[in-house]
This record gives structure tokens, C-alpha cells and sequence, in this order.
């Protein structure tokens, strides 16, 4: 299942590219489709095919946020039940008990 959501959104992220790089220039950035009226050699005007373009923008924003989340989601460790305290780490049993008062000695001599 994983892997399929990966794929998808994969697709659905390269066909947004190529959608979003398609729409008409407006200040000179990276968009391909020109400042032309038709483009698309008639079989649409330039004010439907930027119509479709944005709906299609539109549709696959939406399609990849919810990819992703659904991908997050998925990816969720379980919950578990109980409080941080019951996992700390229990003091044992062998550790030599220090006073807190007095400083460690170093066991071998300090190489400078």
C-alpha cells in the first residue's frame, strides 16, 4: 500500500509540474505555454485553455495534499499507551551509589 502511495503521488507530482510550467507567463518566470492568444494551434482560445489549466492546477494541488497527508498518516509510529514515567529507565541494582556532595575522581592522569 505504501509503495502505491508513493507512486501516485509521484505521477501526480510530475503531472503538477508540467501543469504549473504549461500556464502563461505572467512576470517573465518559467512558463513554457507563451504570451500567444491560442497556442494550442486552435483547438482552444487562450481564455479556455487558462481556464483548464488553472482547474487542472486546482484538482492536482488538492490531489497532492492529500496524498501527502494520507503518506504522513500512514507513516505514523503506533501510539502507545501509558505515561513517559513508566518507561524510564529503572536505577540498578549494581551502579555504585555517589554522594552528589563530592566531585568523581579521575581514575587515570589528565594527558594535556
Amino acid at each position: 500500500m505504501h509503495t502505491v502511495l508513493l507512486v501516485v503521488h509521484l505521477l501526480v507530482t510530475i503531472a503538477l509540474i508540467a501543469v504549473i510550467l504549461m500556464q502563461k507567463s505572467e512576470g517573465g518566470a518559467l512558463g513554457i505555454g507563451g504570451s500567444g492568444g491560442g497556442g494550442g494551434g486552435g483547438f482552444m482560445t487562450g481564455r479556455a485553455q487558462a481556464d483548464l489549466l488553472t482547474r487542472t492546477t486546482g484538482i492536482l494541488a488538492a490531489l497532492f495534499m492529500v496524498l501527502s497527508l494520507t503518506i504522513a498518516w500512514y507513516n505514523q509510529p503506533e501510539a502507545k499507551q501509558g505515561s513517559i514515567l513508566d518507561s524510564a529507565p529503572a536505577i540498578s541494582e549494581t551502579a555504585p551509589a555517589t554522594d552528589p556532595k563530592t566531585p568523581a575522581v579521575p581514575t587515570a592522569p589528565i594527558a594535556q
